[in-house]
């Protein structure tokens, strides 16, 4: 099975701290076959950051979009429509719990947004979290993408900066498999390079989704030669 890790800077980093950030991860990384790393920076760096990546010549490692408009190119002032991404990044995060909390995204916006991603050829990794799941992974059911990668993210682990009990986790992403049997599922929650172990050990989970720890180079690496780790 092949597993992911996916880092998401939310609003944070400029330009030069993102360069230093993977100036630093290159000397740490280990590219492992079946282990794809995914890392979402802010907005205004994907530009310069997708050029700078590429000269560092990173083995199985691609950029993410944190976010992306439900229109297409047109008249929508302060929004990147998904056509707009393509050839920076091959990921779109869409429907995370913050989207919905800070900005109030409904289920339909998600699913506009989905369709737009798919429709660029950019891999949606979609954010499902409870009590809404049922309602989110319906707005899947139409959606003809092989690729697409579900994240469950819990909202209390994600505020309460304590990670759902493995058990949980394992309950949680069965109840996703049963609906969505051929996706990958990816949890994130308070991830640390000291308990992702037992979270990548979980039966159905394809990897992981990480925040906080993502936010600095070495923490981060080692989530990613832990994950690493476990497919050897």
């Amino acid at each position: 099975m092949k597993k992911y890790v996916i880092g998401n800077w939310k609003s944070n980093k400029g330009k030069n701290a993102a360069q230093e950030w993977f100036a630093e991860f290159a000397d740490l990384y280990r590219p492992v076959k079946g282990l794809e790393v995914v890392v979402a920076p802010s907005h205004i760096c994907l530009c310069s950051l997708a050029d700078y990546v590429g000269a560092l010549g990173l083995e199985q490692f691609s950029l993410a979009a944190q976010d992306v408009s439900p229109f297409p190119k047109g008249s929508y002032t302060g929004a990147v429509a998904a056509d707009m991404f393509k050839g920076l990044v091959d990921y779109v995060i869409i429907g995370h719990s913050e989207r919905r909390r800070y900005f109030h995204e409904t289920s339909q916006d998600t699913a506009n947004k989905i369709s737009e991603t798919v429709d660029a050829g950019l891999t949606p990794i979609v954010c499902i979290d409870q009590p809404y799941a049922m309602t989110q992974l319906t707005a899947l059911n139409d959606i003809d993408c092989d690729e697409l990668i579900i994240a469950y993210g819990p909202t209390e682990a994600a505020t309460a900066r304590v990670p759902e009990q493995p058990d949980r986790v394992a309950e949680a992403v069965e109840f996703i498999h049963r609906v969505h049997s051929r996706r990958p599922v990816v949890y994130g929650g308070s991830l640390f390079p000291d308990n992702v172990d037992k979270y990548i050990a979980l039966q159905l989970i394809s990897g992981v989704f990480v925040g906080q720890s993502s936010l600095e180079a070495q923490s981060f690496a080692a989530i990613c030669n832990k994950v690493g780790d476990s497919l050897s």
